[in-house]
């Protein structure tokens, strides 16, 4: 999930763990969550 922090955007895993960030704007947020979510099933 993407949270709004004083820094900008945080990129967190459903247990609060953080994914990345901070980033500036939402688009960076977005772009990294792509990336988390697309390794994440790529397990194989």
């Amino acid at each position: 999930m993407i949270k709004k922090v004083a820094g900008g955007y945080k990129v967190l895993s459903e247990k609060g763990k953080n994914l990345g960030g901070p980033y500036k704007t939402k688009k960076e947020a977005v772009i990294r969550l792509k990336q988390v979510e697309y390794f994440k099933h790529k397990k194989a």
